[in-house]
């Protein structure tokens, strides 16, 4: 079997030699152009694992090649050759579908690193297909055309490792975009890492990023990793990243220009090779223009954007979404199901927290749910667009009406045990709020109880709520029933 082979483009011939001397030291057979004319004579002949290109060439601009190989559709990886501070360049390359980029003076450790991931990029066995049908069936579900939109996306990003700015609003999915980025790139076998940068207090976010030595403050008992040191290899997922102080701001842009970070308490920096993937629910363009971001490191994150749908764009999916999450929610050997009409309700929802709220709201129904069946009672849907599912018709119509439930208001009971009256105006209120609106869920509980003669079920009804909602609450607010 032939070894690899790849195509090396540059004018400078001392620089030509070094790369060919390299990568044939790694095994691999190498062909030389030092103009675009006798590189887009190799191309049309010979089919390459990766082509190694300069920007600035006899005859042209190493740009041009980038944009004819990514036209091609022959899935060629092509790195660029940029000069030393032309972070610029190398963007601009990046955003035309360049694979990656090295800097001049060339680092051959970090050049080695860079042809290996393209050649497993590059490899027969890297099948980005079978991955997108697999990884993607797991973590984004659905089959609507904005999610397999997306997953087109998803799998021509992958076989690059220029940054990626995902956009969405929260709990749409973004992490989950990320983390099939990541799976179907050359770097699946190395760490995906996560961070939430909203979530880490600012005194600690450099010790965090980029890791310390032992005694270089107070507590620094052992030498420890950050985040690029224990995602090098593999992806970098920075969570929030609007929420980044402008001090962290800058040091994270000097990490990312020069792929190189140094600990607290080091003195010289260590290489690192990380893809990073950026996600906030924030537009970071209207972020930079009020001074909370800085342009230079939008610049850099923004490479290539990716958009995720919020649940309202895709309610097609909702009926297989809410399958895999109650299956997930259930357990082995459990079964839990849609009651008639509850699948129509959840249509008319609007889902102002996405996918992450559809989650939360099946999994409190299934609590409340009967034998397993999620009834439209159980879901305590608020602000539900009722006239789309009244417009709708048919069940969803009937449905719409209990969507949100206000407190029926029973007419006066006959004679309300002490205590279950509402507060005066002239009453002193209890100390906090969360008291005061128990005693009113109390009181109204207790009369309808009164007033249905302590018959849960007509009470159940008559307060527009489930059976099992009603049992949960009169356990928490000690409602006794005479009859039990």
């Amino acid at each position: 079997m032939s070894s690899p082979r790849v195509l090396v483009v540059d004018d400078e011939a001392d620089l030509r030699e070094l790369l060919e001397i390299t990568l044939v030291r790694m095994g691999l057979d190498v062909d030389s152009a030092e103009t675009l004319r006798e590189a887009r004579a190799f191309l049309s002949q010979t089919d390459y694992a990766l082509v190694l290109t300069d920007m600035r060439l006899p005859d042209g601009l190493g740009l041009e090649l980038v944009r004819e190989v990514t036209a091609s559709n022959k899935s060629t990886p092509i790195a660029v050759v940029t000069a030393y501070g032309s972070a610029d360049n190398a963007v601009i390359a990046l955003k035309a579908g360049a694979f990656d980029y090295v800097s001049k003076p060339v680092v051959l450790d970090e050049l080695r690193v860079m042809v290996q991931s393209a050649l497993r990029l590059s490899a027969p066995n890297h099948d980005s297909a079978g991955a997108s049908a697999s990884g993607a069936e797991r973590r984004l579900i659905g089959d609507s055309a904005v999610v397999q939109a997306l997953r087109s996306q998803i799998a021509r990003l992958a076989r690059s490792m220029a940054p990626v700015a995902i956009t969405g609003e929260s709990g749409s999915g973004k992490e989950l975009a990320a983390r099939e980025i990541h799976a179907q790139s050359a770097r699946a076998s190395k760490p995906f890492i996560a961070v939430n940068c909203g979530a880490i207090p600012e005194n600690l976010m450099e010790a965090e990023f980029f890791g310390y030595r032992k005694g270089a403050f107070t507590g620094a008992a052992d030498d420890r990793e950050g985040f690029f040191q224990a995602a090098n290899g593999g992806t970098l997922m920075l969570d929030e990243v609007a929420d980044l102080p402008l001090a962290m701001q800058v040091k994270l842009l000097r990490a990312i220009q020069e792929r190189r970070v140094r600990k607290i308490g080091a003195t010289a920096e260590e290489p690192v090779d990380v893809r990073l993937i950026s996600a906030t629910h924030q537009d970071l363009a209207q972020c930079v223009e009020a001074g909370k971001f800085r342009q230079d490191l939008f610049y850099r994150l923004n490479v290539i954007e990716l958009s995720v749908p919020p649940l309202r764009e895709r309610s097609d999916d909702l009926a297989v979404l809410t399958g895999a999450i109650l299956a997930r929610l259930a357990g082995p050997g459990q079964r839990a199901r849609l009651g008639d009409g509850v699948l129509d309700t959840l249509r008319a929802y609007s889902f102002p927290g996405n996918v992450r709220e559809l989650e939360n709201i099946l999994e409190r129904a299934l609590a409340f749910a009967n034998d397993g069946v999620i009834e439209v009672g159980d879901l305590s849907l608020k602000g539900a667009r009722v006239g789309e599912a009244e417009r709708g018709g048919g069940a969803g119509a009937a449905t719409a009406s209990v969507v949100e439930p206000a407190p029926a208001t029973p007419s006066p009971a006959p004679t309300p045990p002490p205590g279950a009256t509402l507060p005066g105006a002239g009453e002193s209120l209890p100390q906090s709020l969360p008291d005061y609106l128990n005693r009113i869920e109390h009181d109204i509980i207790v009369r309808a109880l009164v007033q249905t003669q302590y018959n849960r079920a007509q009470a159940a009804q008559l307060l527009g709520v489930s059976l099992r909602q009603l049992r949960y609450q009169m356990q928490k607010l000690a409602i006794d029933d005479p009859k039990a």
